[in-house]
């Protein structure tokens, strides 16, 4: 088992560098390499294997115009560099092909693609024992290991470093560092102040927002509502913070941005990142109890507007005692963002008069 996750985790570098790796399993071995990493050096040494496919998530085939709640592929008689570009990610494009099912193989090679945090989306050829030799030199990853990777990333869970960290407003405060739980990166857990373990601990899962936490984005509210819960935790007794690494609801910060561009067209949050493929919400959050079992923690006061984050914690076995809203600023710029969340994933947000207020706003003054 160790030897297969290692072999993931490389075939995740490897994929994520714009390379080429062969996936065995029924159906294959194959080769498979992401949109993102196709060139035409490249598409010319891949059209030596065998008659290739684009594989393409339900997500991209709905824009596409196709119905589907499963992956599909598309015959690639000849490796036309635009024309995957322009079904992988024009808004404007129409399916010019029949589309086939996506085998198993073609499922783990779209995993790959999500915990590497590029577009999903693969170019996908059958690699002949006739010439396999010219592709000797790449990572080999089966696929059924790729598909238990996750699930062995939260028994790896493990605490790497901790450290006092005072805060502005929050000076009694402690960094634990994670490893695992979450493909190569690292999570965070925030202990602020002196929560009693023993009871019900305030919590907040708060996926990083490098835009809004760091920078004060206005089209979000997440910066706001991680300085207000650190606040809050420190006035009153204590909390944890789970800082973790999920940017743009775990698609990663490039897809986040290729996603805001689309915002800037028109495209609410969630339409942006279906047409980039990406289905409602990426984010797991099954690792988060599993860091929150190894601070001790077994009852928790959940801080948050989503009932997703509650629903998952309950179905790792933590006891949700408690819910509590977690509000920020609304502004001219996230008005569309917070009532997506609201009317379409069902975020509590009881903030219909502060919506109107900025919905007001905005029309008048448009600039």
């Amino acid at each position: 088992m160790h030897d297969e996750h290692v072999a993931v985790e490389r075939a995740l570098a490897e994929i994520r560098a714009g390379r080429p790796v062969v996936i065995t399993g029924e159906g294959g071995p194959v080769l498979a390499v992401g949109v993102e990493g196709l060139d035409a050096a490249l598409a010319a040494r891949l059209a030596t294997a065998g008659p290739a496919r684009l594989v393409l998530p339900a997500a991209r085939l709905r824009r596409l115009g196709l119905e589907r709640t499963a992956a599909g592929t598309l015959a690639l008689p000849a490796i036309d560099l635009a024309r995957i570009e322009r079904l992988t990610l024009a808004l404007d494009a129409a399916l010019d092909a029949p589309i086939g099912p996506a085998a198993s193989i073609d499922e783990a090679a779209l995993e790959l693609a999500r915990l590497a945090l590029i577009l999903p989306a693969l170019l996908v050829a059958p690699l002949a024992a006739a010439g396999s030799a010219a592709f000797a030199d790449l990572m080999t990853v089966p696929a059924a290991a790729i598909g238990r990777y996750r699930a062995g990333e939260i028994e790896r869970l493990r605490i790497v470093g901790r450290a006092p960290v005072p805060l502005e407003g929050a000076p009694e405060t402690e960094f634990v560092v994670f490893r695992g739980g979450e493909g190569l990166r690292d999570q965070v857990a925030v202990i602020i102040g002196r929560p009693d373990f023993n009871g019900t601990v305030p919590v907040r899962l708060h996926s990083a927002c490098l835009t809004g936490d760091l920078f004060g984005s206005l089209a979000c509210d997440c910066g706001d509502q991680l300085r207000s819960t650190a606040r809050a935790m420190a006035a009153g007794g204590g909390g944890i913070i789970l800082y973790l690494d999920q940017e743009g609801r775990g698609n990663g910060i490039a897809n986040k941005i290729r996603a805001y561009r689309l915002q800037s067209r028109g495209f609410d949050t969630f339409d942006a990142d279906e047409a980039l493929g990406f289905e409602f919400d990426g984010r797991r959050f099954d690792f988060a109890a599993a860091m929150l079992r190894q601070l001790g923690v077994a009852k928790v006061r959940l801080l948050t507007n989503n009932p997703h984050k509650v629903a998952a914690l309950r179905e790792a076995g933590l006891d949700v005692v408690a819910e509590e809203r977690v509000l920020g600023r609304r502004t001219p710029e996230n008005i569309r963002y917070l009532t997506a969340k609201r009317d379409r994933a069902g975020h509590r947000l009881d903030a219909d008069a502060p919506l109107a207020d900025a919905v007001s706003k905005t029309r008048s003054d448009p600039g």
